[in-house]
């Protein structure tokens, strides 16, 4: 016999899984951005599964790259969201962070990174500069993989 796993149960089940990761980032010592850049890309993947807007995340890092915290900076339509530097400036200082890694999911399921990502990804490094917070990433979550704008060395 079969038991099938209602809508509500799996999205109880998938809202734990994401807390148990995002604990396991914050107090793991291992949990370094730059050491195990995989646990964060399932991160983002269970976060913006299903999503149907775009939703632009920061995840604040520390001086060792692991994670502070991740907030929801802004979110937008099916096929963009409007991102405010001064507010994820605020967040940074708010957060004491030395980082920072950028993402966002494509609601399409198309993780190719457009112009615009990679414009607000050069206009973000550029300003968070200005108070000594790198940006180390932008991971751009498609269908099932993430594309990092590092990795890609489009940033």
């Amino acid at each position: 016999m079969k038991l099938r796993m209602s809508e509500v149960n799996q999205d109880k089940t998938i809202k734990k899984a994401i807390q148990i990761m995002e604990h396991r980032l914050k107090y793991n010592p291992k949990g370094d951005f730059m050491e195990s850049p995989e646990a964060f890309k399932q991160l983002l993947l269970l976060r913006e599964f299903d999503r149907v807007k775009e939703v632009f995340t920061v995840l604040y890092l520390d001086n060792r790259h692991r994670l502070i915290a991740i907030e929801e900076a802004s979110q937008g339509t099916i096929d963009s969201a409007h991102v405010y530097p001064r507010e994820i400036i605020r967040s940074a200082i708010k957060h004491n962070c030395a980082a920072v890694a950028l993402a966002h999911g494509h609601p399409s399921g198309v993780a190719e990174p457009s112009r615009a990502d990679i414009d607000i990804t050069k206009k973000l490094q550029k300003v968070l500069a200005m108070i000594d917070v790198r940006v180390l990433d932008h991971l751009i979550v498609g269908a099932g993989y993430v594309v990092s704008l590092a990795e890609r060395g489009e940033m």
